[in-house]
């Protein structure tokens, strides 16, 4: 025989996949939102590579004052344009079309102050508001760089070592591998995934709740011979399933679209499996418990449908807010972060990707606690439940 509160799960869960809002729910934010951080990602890559397959344009006036400078740019990947002189608010309208990376102007008085050993003036003009800023300061690196150069040979000219301009030679060595790096990056996006878990089995909570009792339906399901704690149980593993069923769907779209793109390009990697994302998944589904327990306690406490649908709402954005002020904080991993909802998972994903190696004590906050709560929330809605006051809404 059929347990009865699989009996009410299958029943809601008919109902909800019937329902075309909470399908569109899990169609959008199972399939939108990774294909949203795809593109995201991917135009991230193309501006990344745009500098090196098409080159940087700048337009330089005087530039027969300083033709090792030319020189320079050109050998530095620079579409150098010539042009005559320039007023400020031509080169203001040129600026404007955002078709160029900024202009290089050089004084009238450039080469004669060169030719003196004097600092030779010249302007760099640019729109901020265009989005070219790395080409710029790659433009201003070259220059600096050119500008070393010739002051070392000036010394050296003089029989100065340009040696002394450096008294110290400072040696960078990162430790962690590209790899490492890479997923410590992407994992940090990827726990924004984790968001949608709060909404994929709200509506059913809702509608299975508060929904039922303004629509008398539940009077009749209180009149059949099942225990409140079966019905209540049915209920919250029905929201419970969508979360994880959308869970689950979303974050093998992420894999399948993170897969494809070309992460190195912009110093990311992909290198999770399918076991490890599996791993993943199955830490998340305490999570999907939780949250499918406290939206049916919230929904229960309420006295109508749209009452519910804001509290649960409210409620559901709450995890976010950990995912938002511990990053601007930059706070380093502790262990109390385990036991929040959502950022716990976020944590050890992160943990996960760049390969540490984490002990009993972080499982057992992201899968028990979450347990524990769900128990006292579902408890309360039993209790909710077993009111008289609270059903017949009086």
């Amino acid at each position: 025989m059929m347990p009865l509160w699989l009996v009410v799960m299958k029943k809601e869960l008919s109902e909800a996949l019937r329902d075309k809002r909470t399908l569109s729910m899990l169609l959008m934010l199972t399939l939108v939102y990774p294909a949203l951080v795809g593109f995201l990602l991917h135009t991230m890559i193309e501006r990344g590579t745009r500098t090196e397959k098409a080159g940087i344009d700048l337009v330089v006036v005087g530039g027969a004052q300083a033709p090792n400078l030319l020189a320079q740019l050109r050998q530095k990947n620079v579409n150098v344009s010539e042009s005559a002189a320039m007023s400020d608010a031509d080169i203001g309208a040129l600026l404007r079309k955002k078709k160029v990376v900024g202009v290089l102007r050089l004084a009238p008085e450039f080469g004669e102050y060169y030719a003196e050993l004097r600092p030779a003036p010249l302007e760099l003009w640019f729109d901020s508001s265009a989005e070219k800023r790395d080409q710029r300061l790659e433009v201003e690196t070259i220059l600096r760089e050119y500008s070393n150069s010739v002051a070392s040979a000036r010394l050296q000219a003089h029989g100065v070592s340009a040696v002394i301009l450096s008294p110290l030679r400072l040696q960078r060595y990162d430790s962690v591998s590209s790899a490492t790096g890479g997923n410590a990056r992407i994992s940090a996006m990827l726990g924004m995934f984790f968001i949608p878990v709060l909404l994929f089995g709200l509506s059913s909570a809702i509608d299975s709740t508060a929904g039922e009792r303004e629509r008398r339906s539940l009077e009749v399901l209180m009149a059949q011979p099942i225990p409140v704690r079966e019905l209540v149980a049915g209920k919250w593993l029905a929201a419970s399933a969508l979360a994880a069923i959308g869970l689950t769907v979303e974050l093998l779209v992420a894999h399948g679209v993170l897969s494809k793109l070309p992460l190195e390009e912009i110093g990311m990697s992909w290198r999770l499996s399918l076991p490890m994302l599996a791993m993943v998944i199955g830490s998340t589904l305490p999570l999907c418990l939780f949250v499918g327990a406290v939206q049916v306690a919230m929904a229960m406490n309420s006295k109508t449908f749209k009452e519910a649908q804001a509290s649960a709402s409210i409620v559901a954005m709450l995890p976010i807010l950990p995912l938002v002020i511990i990053p601007m904080m930059d706070l380093s991993t502790q262990n109390w972060m385990y036991a929040v909802p959502v950022l716990s998972n976020q944590t050890m994903f992160q943990a996960l990707a760049t390969g540490q190696a984490l002990g009993w004590v972080p499982y057992a906050l992201t899968c028990v606690l979450p347990l524990l709560l769900a128990g006292v929330a579902i408890a309360f809605a039993s209790f909710r439940m077993k009111s008289e006051r609270y059903v017949l809404a009086v």
